[in-house]
């Protein structure tokens, strides 16, 4: 967590439905941060537990530029 950026836009592959939200890491391969949110998908629950976790997690306003009904998504810190 501690290369996780603190400004501008960044990449996430989310996956819901996970017992605990948490940042599980860096992914190589895709060039994103692999993110579990202990949300379900439905009704929007996944996208609002993960702005809600990462803004909590450091203290700044996040929202979702892309991806809102993809586990591939683009945040960007406010």
């Amino acid at each position: 967590m501690n290369d996780f950026p603190s400004s501008g836009r960044f990449k996430v592959l989310a996956k819901p439905s996970c017992s605990e939200s948490k940042i599980i890491g860096w992914d190589e391969e895709n060039k994103a941060w692999r993110v579990e949110i202990g949300a379900p998908a439905d009704d929007n629950k996944a996208n609002i537990e993960l702005i809600k976790f990462l803004s909590k997690s450091f203290k700044k306003q996040v929202r979702i530029v892309s991806g809102l009904s993809s586990r591939v998504k683009f945040l960007e810190f406010l």
